[in-house]
């Protein structure tokens, strides 16, 4: 017989067994889970549910809390194209009111064009061509989050290197970089750039992006050679801050950004 967590007259419920024992190994409660969450203990009594998914950032919360991976507790919604370390952030990333982006080598995924985002992920020919076109699928799938209503606001900083290194072709830089200056013409969207000709600064360490969930809470992103990490300790946010700060001041505002994207469009046209 299917363990249950309560009865509906004479039918049990099934149960999430891994939410189940996750929760009896920590000690927790559907109450104590509730109030240490800040929902409703119905709330946790529908997730021990299956098919029954929290929110993305209630998710991550909730996994902290029971010492496991999101994906162990709920694993449908990360049934998904693109790299297992890399979903949490896809997730809390469709959630996001504000997104901030520095990147100093290459265009954000969220702005990318198909072709660019091919090209770049097939460099090096680390990737078999079916995979290639799996991690394609599932990044133009991210852009729909700035179609969103409301949709997010995202700034993006990069470096005028990223405008001037090839990717693929001429044609694949062109077309993509006109893409841009359609994209950071959008009301709730900023794309600013980083004089080739300006000093060192502290962006230069490498790239990451900063987000802002809906309840406040900021959480970020960095890449590597390897694989991506989240990042949500507050020191750690607080010094990403203050590197966004420092570095965005070395960049471009948004209208003069604009024009010196137009102008590499037509070099590469």
């Amino acid at each position: 017989m299917r363990r249950s967590v309560w009865s509906a007259g004479r039918e049990e419920l099934p149960v999430n067994e891994v939410l189940r024992v996750a929760m009896a190994e920590r000690g927790e409660t559907v109450e104590s889970l509730a109030q240490r969450v800040g929902v409703d203990p119905k709330t946790v009594g529908r997730w021990l549910s299956p098919g029954r998914v929290p929110h993305p950032r209630t998710r991550l919360a909730v996994a902290g809390i029971l010492g496991r991976e999101p994906a162990e507790l709920w694993p449908e919604p990360y049934r998904r194209r693109d790299l297992p370390w890399f979903r949490p952030w896809a997730e809390l990333e469709q959630d996001a009111v504000s997104i901030r982006s520095y990147q100093p080598a290459v265009l954000p995924g969220l702005v990318q064009t198909e072709e660019y985002a091919r090209a770049v992920l097939r460099t090096g020919g680390l990737l078999a061509p079916a995979e290639v076109e799996q991690f394609v699928a599932a990044r133009l799938a991210r852009q729909a989050v700035l179609d969103r209503e409301p949709p997010p606001q995202l700034v993006i900083v990069v470096d005028e290197a990223v405008l001037c290194r090839t990717v693929g072709d001429r044609g694949v830089m062109a077309r993509q970089l006109a893409h841009l200056a359609t994209v950071a013409g959008r009301e709730h969207v900023q794309v600013r750039v980083i004089p080739a000709d300006g000093p060192w600064h502290t962006g230069l360490a490498g790239a990451f992006v900063l987000a802002r969930l809906p309840d406040g809470t900021e959480v970020a992103y960095l890449d590597n050679q390897l694989r991506g990490e989240l990042v949500t300790e507050r020191a750690d946010i607080a010094s990403l801050g203050r590197r966004w700060e420092s570095m965005a001041g070395e960049a471009l505002p948004a209208r003069r950004s604009i024009a010196l994207i137009r102008e590499a469009v037509k070099r590469w046209t």
